[in-house]
């Protein structure tokens, strides 16, 4: 079905390669085109070069406004009237609420009470209604169905929706054409609901079909690998993990199917490497990543995937943390990584 020259969220094509060029299309003009950072230092230690695709830069600082906004251009003028509810750790709430923002769409965003204050303040300062629920006695997707249902309001998910995974897979458009006529050999991309990794694996494989997409996961949150490795979605318990936005109990439904066929492994990090790879980029790089951000570069400097003679892509997926624990901590002490 097509709305507008576009593929609308009612058809059942799955995540295309068109599917993420319409994205780009909605996107124009709206969305920035993140730049690629490299560093000498980072090169000489993995023996390869590094492009790190610096979502931070993003509007709301991360890479979750592309799919936000993507999603919700597709809303009809009625379902712009009602609204939306979306859940959200964080990153997918800032983005659905500036989308919400920009299109004059009322947003509600179901958060957990204990949430990081930073991300939460961000929400609220987008003008989205915050919606607090209690993690250990509620769920988030019922909590917003219960909305949804009760004020007509349309659910915006983080990631188990095509076109949600095809916004995110303008990151893979991007990297496409940022590399260059070298090419790239590998595309490391952090793993937590699976759209993020999804979309770009799509755009990757279809433009650069030799070219190997890795997951990444926390060691304490691996249930994507898990998953993989058992053939079929598994549940793992409540992780604790620093990358508060990698901590998925369970791949999305849609996304798990993407990411089973495309991505060529998932590997896993230590927390302690995490830490490590955000001190670099701060120090090195001088920029702000947040630890799940952080997660696919810890696999190349921990060794989980080699870089030598390799030219590798390095999705940071955003910036957002509070600066109190952003301190705590790249000044906490360092321990071996791995």
């Amino acid at each position: 079905m097509l709305h507008n020259g576009a593929v609308t969220d009612h058809d059942d094509q799955g995540l295309t390669l068109a599917r993420i060029r319409f994205a780009e299309e909605r996107l124009a003009g709206i969305a920035r085109r993140t730049p690629l950072l490299t560093s000498a230092t980072l090169d000489a230690e993995v023996d390869g070069t590094v492009l790190l695709k610096a979502e931070m830069f993003q509007r709301s600082g991360a890479f979750k406004f592309r799919g936000a906004y993507n999603r919700m251009a597709l809303l009809d003028l009625a379902e712009r009237d009602r609204g939306v509810v979306a859940y959200s750790s964080g990153n997918h709430g800032g983005a659905v609420a500036l989308a919400a923002r920009l299109m004059g769409i009322p947003a509600v965003v179901v958060v957990p009470a204990n949430g990081m204050a930073a991300k939460l303040a961000a929400i609220a300062g987008y003008g989205a209604e915050l919606h607090t629920y209690d993690p250990a006695t509620e769920q988030r997707e019922e909590v917003a169905a219960a909305i949804a249902a009760e004020r007509n309001l349309t659910v915006i998910r983080p990631f188990d929706d095509y076109d949600i995974m095809a916004g995110q897979g303008t990151v893979g458009l991007e990297l496409f054409v940022q590399a260059g006529p070298d090419g790239l050999d590998q595309v490391l991309v952090p793993v937590g609901g699976g759209g993020l990794a999804s979309g770009v694996a799509t755009a990757i494989k279809a433009l650069l079909p030799d070219t190997a997409v890795i997951g990444v996961e926390p060691a304490a949150a691996a249930d994507t690998r898990q998953s993989r490795l058992a053939g079929h979605r598994v549940t793992i318990p409540p992780p604790v993990t620093i990358a508060d936005g990698l901590m998925a109990e369970q791949p999305g439904e849609l996304t798990f199917a993407v990411t089973s066929r495309l991505l060529d492994d998932v590997v896993t990090v230590s927390e302690e490497a995490i830490a490590d790879a955000m001190r670099f980029c701060f120090a090195r790089l001088k920029i702000v990543a947040e630890p799940s951000a952080a997660v696919p570069l810890a696999a190349l400097r921990s060794g989980a995937v080699s870089g030598s003679g390799r030219r590798t892509a390095v999705v940071l997926s955003g910036g957002n943390i509070d600066p109190a624990k952003f301190a705590a901590i790249v000044s906490a002490p360092q321990a071996a990584t791995g």
